[in-house]
């Protein structure tokens, strides 16, 4: 906690991902004491303060349409003394999330912010997926287009770590169909539905994968891991 509790400021508050009982206790107490909290969507967060036994708190919205002109509002908010909790739907506020503009205003204001540790879906499913820590990168989303999304992932395959992203399950099959088709035996992990009930972590070369999925259909929310084999070829080959 800031030392001058009287001072207003923004805490950015990880909620979790999947499993409800992911939720620190630093959380708990910041979203408890909080003057009023900024979610990415009310309906989405209202049943986890809930059950959290936090009712009554004021409720604003902050998401991507509406976080520039909202902003504004919450920073005065801030400097009138108030604590205001920013959450997003599931995991780290900023990380593919909104959260981003407000910390660039707190620091470019003096407002102070502080940020909690918490539940990541990035992270969970680096170290889930038995690729390589030692380096890695997350990349958010992968493109859209077609020629952008292949690129992307040659570029991974040639950067020594693994390279984390988030996938639509609309899409993944697609995903592990273009790569297949340039790289068939490239290293890839398909991480489903983590901390949830049914949990999955899918292993295997771009053409397993793009098989089994063609037989089951991908569906949850999806992270979409691959390892630079080619960049670890080249080094081993160097050595």
């Amino acid at each position: 906690m800031s030392e001058d509790r009287a001072a207003g400021r923004f805490v950015l508050v990880p909620t979790p991902i999947g499993n409800m009982g992911d939720i620190t206790l630093r959380a708990i107490e910041v979203l408890k004491e909080a003057s009023r909290i900024a979610c990415e969507d009310t309906r989405h967060s209202a049943p986890l303060l809930s059950r959290l036994g936090i009712t009554g708190k004021p409720l604003v919205s902050l998401h991507d349409h509406n976080e520039v002109r909202r902003l504004p509002e919450l920073l005065d908010a801030a400097r009138a003394g108030e604590t205001i909790a920013v959450v997003t739907d599931a995991g780290m506020p900023a990380v593919s999330d909104p959260g981003y503009r407000v910390v660039q205003a707190c620091i470019e204001q003096g407002i102070p912010f502080e940020v909690l540790p918490g539940p990541s879906a990035v992270l969970t499913a680096l170290v889930g997926s038995g690729f390589p820590v030692h380096a890695f990168r997350f990349l958010g989303f992968l493109p859209i287009k077609k020629g952008r999304r292949l690129s992307v992932m040659e570029e991974s395959l040639e950067i020594e770590g693994t390279s984390i992203f988030f996938e639509s399950p609309h899409r993944m099959l697609g995903t592990l169909e273009l790569l297949a088709e340039k790289h068939p035996a490239a290293r890839c992990c398909v991480a489903r539905e983590l901390t949830k009930k049914f949990e999955t972590y899918h292993r295997g070369t771009a053409a397993e994968l793009a098989a089994y999925f063609k037989q089951h259909a991908p569906k949850g929310e999806i992270v979409f891991l691959i390892t630079g084999d080619e960049a670890k070829k080249r080094r081993e080959e160097e050595d």
